[in-house]
């Protein structure tokens, strides 16, 4: 499967939402798997790593957290079961990503938060995250608003873990981190094409 075409896919979803903000982290069919997205291995990581591994990690955490965060909003109001599914899976993996990813952080004597400014980590992978404002507006939303609204929101999100997992692909060092950040990218495509799917039925 080339990795260029779920990027063009998601555009049109992204487009349509006016968010992201410039902040660091700050299932195959139209159906919902209750099943986990990705699963992070429980297994320490090694030793060796670089300074993007390390950031890598601190950004996604950050980034797991607002998605947690948005899922169990959704997987208690969404009014289809297909999306209610889709987003207590998400909520229920990447909360076991974020204990793995701690871990891991931990074991290397690294923090496990970064600096959130604006801009200041476009050379590890950062993009345009979803902020507080947007997770605000989203939590007001309710009736037959709610479910496009957190749908096209998920989308762009997902997407940023996406273009994250990446760059960690193509400038970590850790192979445990790397193995992950392609299961996210994987994982993540693939829920992408869930949502639109959702969206366009």
């Amino acid at each position: 499967m080339s990795r260029r075409s779920p990027r063009h896919a998601v555009l049109p979803a992204v487009l349509v939402l006016p968010l992201l903000l410039t902040a660091c982290g700050g299932g195959h069919e139209q159906h919902a798997s209750t099943e986990p997205a990705s699963a992070a291995s429980d297994a320490p990581a090694s030793s060796g790593h670089n300074d993007h591994d390390v950031m890598f990690l601190q950004m996604m955490i950050a980034h797991h957290e607002q998605g947690v965060e948005m899922a169990e909003v959704a997987a208690g109001r969404a009014k289809r079961e297909e999306v209610r599914n889709l987003a207590a899976a998400v909520a229920a993996t990447q909360t076991e990503e974020i204990k793995t990813m701690t871990s891991w952080l931990r074991g290397w004597s690294k923090p496990t938060t970064t600096d959130h400014e604006p801009g200041s980590h476009a050379e590890h992978g950062g993009l345009p995250a979803t902020g507080p404002k947007e997770i605000r507006t989203l939590k007001r939303t309710t009736g037959a608003a709610f479910e496009p609204a957190f749908l096209n929101l998920f989308v762009a999100h997902q997407h940023n873990a996406v273009k994250m997992a990446e760059a960690e692909e193509d400038k970590g060092a850790n192979a445990e981190a790397k193995a992950f950040a392609k299961r996210v990218r994987e994982s993540r495509t693939d829920q992408i094409r869930q949502m639109l799917g959702m969206l366009s039925g």
